[in-house]
């Protein structure tokens, strides 16, 4: 097997032929992005000059890692490259860090749990047409200006670096008082997430501001199956859903606590990539 190692912007033409292979919605933007926030804990198996396997993780503090883009070109599946960079991955960050996540789709699911990871929730992806919507809220929607403690009292790990380079390369807006949504460009449509309010309302208004901003073209929006309320405003707007995955984690330390976990509020996630 070829050696693991960093990934670098140079490789980023290979990543993107990837991430399109296996009709995921990242842009070069994207992977810079990844490449730059994760340093030295993006990794990848090159083969015959050629980036063909890749494993990234996000460090928020000490607190937690976040595993994404665990990808395999097509015609070099099933020679357990996307395991072994797993395993270098998890054993690269889980001294530094209490816990390890993950989102995980159902043919992932089983090389993690065989690595320790343990189902902790269900998520959705839901996809709207490109169109208009029609504007019910009252709330008045501003520039977002990021608020480290309001972030962490319902994400629960400290992911201001990731949130300022969001903020900076796409839109964001929030409703005084009560939350915050930022969207972004993709590959196949736009990105609506995270999203964390106070309220469902809130989640409306900043909704409505993120179609109107991007009504040109279709929009993803990954959610927490179990929050209802946010499955409700999703088939409310003409969303539908269209992929299923399942977060896992795990416990670097045995007498860590539980992450804090507040769902409800929680009403788009930042993308399987960052949590």
């Amino acid at each position: 097997m070829s050696k693991i190692r960093t990934l670098r912007s140079n490789d980023i033409p290979h990543l993107l032929d990837l991430s399109t292979a296996a009709g995921w919605n990242q842009t070069a933007a994207d992977w810079e992005r990844l490449l730059h926030l994760c340093r030295d804990n993006c990794w990848g198996i090159e083969i015959d000059g050629r980036v063909v396997s890749s494993t990234t993780a996000i460090r928020y503090a000490s607190d937690l890692a976040w595993i994404g883009m665990v990808l395999t070109h097509p015609e070099y599946r099933k020679r357990g490259l996307a395991s072994s960079l797993m395993q270098h991955a998890i054993d690269d960050v889980r001294k530094d860090v209490k816990w390890i996540k993950l989102d995980a789709s159902d043919e992932g699911k089983p090389i993690y749990e065989k690595l320790g990871f343990v189902e902790e929730t269900h998520l959705q992806r839901w996809r709207r047409p490109a169109g208009p919507a029609d504007r019910l809220s009252s709330y008045m929607v501003h520039d977002y200006i990021v608020d480290p403690s309001f972030d962490r009292a319902y994400f629960g790990a400290y992911r201001i670096p990731l949130l300022n380079s969001l903020r900076r390369d796409g839109g964001s807006s929030f409703v005084m008082g009560y939350g915050y949504a930022m969207t972004r460009p993709g590959a196949l449509a736009s990105y609506f997430g995270p999203c964390v309010v106070r309220t469902s309302e809130a989640a409306r208004a900043l909704l409505e501001d993120a179609i109107a901003k991007h009504q040109d073209k279709d929009m993803f929006w990954d959610l927490f199956a179990g929050n209802r309320d946010a499955v409700k405003l999703a088939r409310e707007y003409g969303f539908q859903p269209v992929r299923h995955l399942t977060r896992m984690a795990l416990r670097c330390d045995p007498d860590v606590v539980p992450m804090l976990r507040n769902e409800s509020s929680v009403f788009a996630i930042a993308g399987f990539e960052y949590g």
